[in-house]
């Protein structure tokens, strides 16, 4: 049975809900056209498409799926959908209670179905990555002979959390984080819906955009706190929903987060890690997590600065945040957040540099102002027949022929010759580049 305590089961197998079920199941999607944020793997001839109508006998075979995504992003309602549309049995399991018996009674079932009607069965597992090996590998005989439609469901990466053969046999599908635009959509029907709130309510903006921004990109947390605000505010006898309704159903006091706020935060967060103060830049993640913005984002800004202000006075701070980011992506919140402030502690605390910012701005600056000439002759490509009747590669030094690997030519263009754009500073590591590069430099001059 579904974990939202259903009420039964339609003709295919799939559950039913009363009007006693919470919001967010009544607001399941029943039809292709409630389904939102996941256009790409509804498209026409799509293998989730496909899945989704009704079987034909001569159409192709359509393999098992695993869907990955986020929760809330509607992994389980697709999986209902297809059993819906597709008009073939359902059957579920969750991967939290289900042992190796209760797959093998199902497949068993599934078996018995096709032998004696032709009705193929659909089996959704949830929480997939939860099985064991051995779990996983009793689904291997099911999919590889088709006794079963698979439609597995998981939070985390298949690639490490499902077994090779299984992942090989079914087609994995990526379900994308719902946008804010999504969300809305998703609030404003069960605002209206006979299913859910029936227009009985109405949800003042400020309570939306508060709303929005806590549910983050989970439409199932969205309708629970929608309820749950709907609900104080029927209590206080009332048919607005306020912010303060949704901070009572959030039981948090809701930092306020509207344009200028994302902006602004978004601002001092990147100049307090910039300035070196780690604990400003540590309050600065803390409003953002607290008002809902999007982890991703976040990690994308922690990256810049780790590149624009860091630099390579201490370039083992890039590659930190890249792999901080990884993480957030694999992690999800809340734990997230435990990445995220150790990736800004790495980069407020780190030794400064724009050098390397500096030098291509510079650059850039200079060929649109139209400097830039011809590359010399000596440096250019000499590999094609007649570069050589043109001169090109002739007088060329190779480096690694050079004392130091240094070759002393010339190597911009003609109008640029002694422009400099990086200059390193004496911060961190660039201190030893500092160094180096006045060697360098005295050695290409020597020509």
């Amino acid at each position: 049975m579904d974990l939202f305590d259903a009420q039964g089961v339609d003709d295919t197998g799939v559950p039913s809900y009363s009007a006693t079920a919470p919001l967010a199941v009544r607001m399941r999607p029943t039809s292709l056209d409630e389904v939102v944020g996941q256009d790409h793997l509804l498209g026409e001839g799509a293998p989730l498409r496909r899945l989704l109508e009704p079987a034909r006998e001569g159409a192709p075979v359509v393999s098992s799926v695993i869907l990955w995504g986020p929760p809330g992003t509607g992994k389980t309602t697709l999986a209902y959908l297809v059993a819906r549309a597709s008009g073939r049995h359902f059957e579920e399991l969750s991967a939290v209670s289900a042992g190796v018996k209760d797959i093998r009674e199902v497949v068993a079932s599934a078996k018995r179905r096709t032998a004696a009607t032709g009705e193929d069965t659909v089996l959704f597992v949830d929480e997939v990555h939860r099985f064991s090996k051995s779990q996983q590998d009793a689904l291997l005989p099911a999919v590889e002979n088709r006794w079963v439609t698979l439609v597995a469901a998981t939070t985390e990466n298949p690639s490490f959390s499902v077994i090779s053969p299984l992942l090989s046999r079914s087609l994995l599908l990526t379900l994308h984080p719902l946008d804010e635009a999504a969300i809305r959509v998703l609030v404003d029907r069960a605002l209206t819906d006979t299913r859910g709130l029936g227009g009985r309510l109405t949800l003042e903006e400020d309570a939306t955009s508060a709303l929005v921004h806590v549910a983050g990109s989970d439409a199932r947390r969205s309708l629970t706190l929608l309820e749950a605000a709907a609900g104080a505010a029927t209590d206080a006898g009332r048919t607005d929903v306020t912010v303060e309704d949704v901070e009572v159903a959030a039981n948090q006091a809701l930092v306020r987060w509207d344009q200028d706020q994302h902006y602004d935060v978004t601002s001092a967060f990147i100049k307090s890690m910039r300035g070196s103060d780690v604990d400003a830049a540590i309050h600065y993640l803390a409003r953002m997590i607290e008002a809902g913005e999007d982890p991703r984002f976040i990690a994308r800004r922690i990256m810049i600065c780790a590149s624009e202000d860091v630099g390579l006075a201490a370039p083992e701070i890039l590659p930190l945040t890249v792999a901080a980011a990884q993480a957030v992506a694999l992690v999800g919140m809340p734990e997230a957040q435990l990445i995220l402030s150790e990736a800004v502690i790495a980069v407020a605390t780190a030794p400064k540099s724009n050098a390397a910012t500096t030098a291509i701005f510079q650059a850039l600056a200079d060929l649109r102002a139209g400097k830039g000439g011809p590359v010399p002759a000596h440096l250019r490509d000499a590999h094609y027949a007649g570069a050589e009747g043109l001169g090109h590669g002739k007088g060329y030094v190779y480096a690694h022929d050079a004392p130091h690997s240094v070759a002393a030519q010339q190597y911009l263009p003609d109008d640029l010759v002694g422009t400099r754009y990086y200059e390193p500073t004496t911060n961190g590591t660039e201190a030893m580049i500092t160094k180096r590069l006045a060697r360098i430099r005295e050695l290409l001059a020597m020509r």
